[in-house]
């Protein structure tokens, strides 16, 4: 249980800081102040919950990021159900806080959408945005199980390297669909920008569900066959 409390949590932190971010400063690439700022809340997001509940979880705070390791073998499937209904959850529990300190403050939210995913960016093309979102899952995936690798031996240094590797992933796909690589991060600000009736973010975010689950599995595959002769040879 505490492993999906610190999924919670974590991903809550995550949508709270990062979409909030972005709700205060705006992330139009003509501004470059607060796309950037949006680009650093979501990777120093991620560097501080790494060292928070990293030891509890191994800070997934993402269902891609949970499928990409049990595919290579690092979790349960009961637990990546766990994990992934607790992100959701926190997900929305950090939609909500953001909703309630906005409306409370009476604070203009910049992005109209508190933080979601969008593919104005790519002109409304649902199978660009598809594609923005699978290569940027890949490499973002494909860097997390690789510096997480026993064999990597990065240390203390791991949720760094992730964090800033976060960051670079935004700076190009902000732009384009706001970046997402993470269904959870998706869901949550979609669903409360629907209850409170801007039901846009609702329409498109199965494609910030699908594709960055289709890009971490592409990355769980090919983590797979890069290390499948070291694991031969351990045989």
């Amino acid at each position: 249980m505490k492993k999906y409390v610190a999924e919670f949590i974590g991903t809550c932190a995550l949508v709270t800081l990062g979409c909030g971010t972005a709700m205060l400063v705006g992330c139009d690439a003509a501004y470059g102040s607060g796309y950037l700022l949006t680009a650093l809340a979501f990777g120093l997001t991620i560097v501080g919950m790494a060292y928070c509940v990293g030891n509890i979880s191994g800070c997934h705070i993402n269902p891609a990021v949970s499928l990409g390791v049990l595919m290579t073998g690092g979790m349960s499937v009961s637990d990546f159900i766990g994990y992934v209904i607790a992100q959701c959850l926190g997900a929305l529990a950090g939609s909500g806080l953001l909703a309630l300190i906005f409306s409370l403050g009476g604070v203009t939210d910049m992005t109209g959408g508190f933080g979601s995913n969008g593919l104005g960016g790519v002109n409304g093309s649902a199978a660009a945005g598809c594609v923005v979102e699978v290569v940027l899952t890949f490499f973002f995936v494909l860097t997390i199980l690789g510096v997480t690798n026993a064999k990597a031996n990065h240390g203390s240094f791991a949720g760094i390297v992730i964090g800033f590797t976060l960051v670079l992933i935004h700076i190009l796909g902000i732009g384009l669909t706001g970046t997402s690589v993470n269904p959870a991060r998706s869901l949550g600000p979609a669903i409360v920008a629907a209850i409170d009736g801007n039901t846009d973010p609702i329409s498109c975010v199965w494609v910030f569900i699908l594709a960055p689950l289709v890009g971490a599995a592409i990355a769980a595959c090919v983590h797979n066959f890069l290390n499948s002769e070291d694991k031969a040879k351990e045989e």
